[in-house]
């Protein structure tokens, strides 16, 4: 594998640095880094979604003909990598990354000149229907319903865990139209409008005292039989397909070493309750190098996915390990950065958003304020987007042959 960069690769490195140094408010990094929850508000995040669309660069994952910005695997790694650097806002990945590649590859002609500008623009919001309660990491078990009458599907059943659907404007959801075949088989893909009668979402808080998640009850919903995404009974298929997108779409490692960075740095003046700074405690100091050295293998990981994908290889079971391991870096950094905070760490206002002019005051600093509620909120990450036993599954199946 060949871990050097082109000279193109290195010439739109600098233009992606140069865009972001220009474009990127300290307003949204400082947004970015106050959100103790998995996904930013929309107020940040789609603000860093337009300016992204004016310039044409906010779905690299899309086909160029659909809107996409028609870069190499290696120049969306880079494009990734820079803004995980920079402390840009995460997007969410709900029409961009999930919605949007699924209506590019299944869609029609029309479907795709409906749904797909206002997902570019960032003028239309979306949620995922796929889990349910008893059918979380089963998708096949899901309940829901949607029987066709005329012109249209008329859905009952719920919907659970559903993130941002509080803020959303259209649902993509998988509900059962054949219960008499096989699981997998009765399965379809709908794209759903929120804002109808039969559509009830109700609040999900975390511990955190966060409004992130939600249950969404569907009572008679209704939605047109032209919202079907591929045919009938395609929507075990279509799922597999998105699922790819949600486990092996993102790097980690950015991310992960620009947070381990910041940690260290900060450990160079925190007292370590004993004597000196905590930089100077061997068994953190062990344990934030330890953890260094698992990001940056990770990163190696990445690199390596990378790498089939620009030979254009399917990146196969790596996607699993990646999410298996970013997974859990994640919450070991999140661990670190309790220690670091000490007794400020333990702070919990349920004030939101912790940014702006409106925040509370912190005890301590502002780091130390959103540190309990992002270690309490990122336990979720060994969970969605596959739980850990799902990924070593995958990986026990596909890579050990077990």
């Amino acid at each position: 594998m060949d871990m050097e960069f082109t000279r193109e690769d290195l010439a739109f490195r600098d233009e992606v640095r140069e865009f972001l140094a220009q474009n990127l408010p300290d307003r949204l990094r400082v947004g970015a880094r106050r959100t103790p929850g998995v996904f930013v508000e929309p107020d940040i995040g789609l603000e860093w979604h337009r300016t992204l669309a004016a310039r044409g660069w906010v779905a690299p994952h899309w086909p160029k003909e659909d809107g996409g910005t028609g870069w190499t695997p290696t120049q969306r790694f880079i494009f990734e990598q820079e803004c995980g650097l920079a402390g840009a806002p995460s997007l969410s990945i709900l029409g961009l990354r999930l919605v949007g590649p699924v209506i590019c590859a299944f869609g029609t002609p029309e479907q795709k000149k409906r749904f797909l500008p206002g997902i570019l623009s960032g003028d239309v919001y979306w949620c995922q229907g796929y889990s349910e309660p008893g059918s979380g990491s089963d998708l096949a078990s899901l309940k829901t319903r949607a029987r066709r009458e005329g012109d249209e599907y008329v859905i009952n059943g719920s919907k659970i865990w559903t993130t941002h659907a509080h803020h959303a404007d259209w649902m993509f959801a998988l509900v059962r139209t054949d219960p008499d075949v096989k699981p997998q088989r009765g399965i379809s893909f709908l794209l759903v409008p929120m804002d109808q009668p039969g559509i009830e979402v109700a609040p999900i808080m975390s511990m955190s005292g966060d409004h992130e998640v939600n249950q969404v009850f569907l009572t008679d919903a209704r939605t047109g039989a032209e919202n079907r995404i591929g045919e009938e009974g395609q929507g075990w298929t279509i799922a597999k397909f998105l699922l790819e997108n949600e486990r092996g779409g993102s790097c980690y490692a950015p991310r992960l070493l620009r947070s381990l960075d910041e940690i260290g740095r900060l450990a160079q003046e925190a007292p370590s309750g004993v004597n000196g700074a905590l930089a100077h405690d061997p068994r953190f100091r062990d344990r934030l190098a330890r953890t260094r050295l698992e990001a940056e293998a990770l990163e190696f990981t990445e690199l390596r996915i990378l790498a089939d994908l620009a030979k254009g290889r399917a990146p196969g079971p790596q996607t699993s390990l990646a999410k298996l391991l970013g997974s859990n870096l994640g919450q070991a950094v999140d661990t670190l950065r309790l220690e670091l905070y000490g007794y400020d760490a333990l702070q919990l206002p349920l004030e939101r958003p912790l940014y702006g002019n409106d925040a509370p005051e912190p005890v301590g600093s502002a780091g130390a304020q959103v540190a309990l509620g992002r270690y309490l909120n990122n336990r979720a990450a060994t969970i969605f987007g596959g739980s850990n036993e799902v990924q070593k599954n995958i990986i026990a199946k596909s890579v050990l042959g077990l």
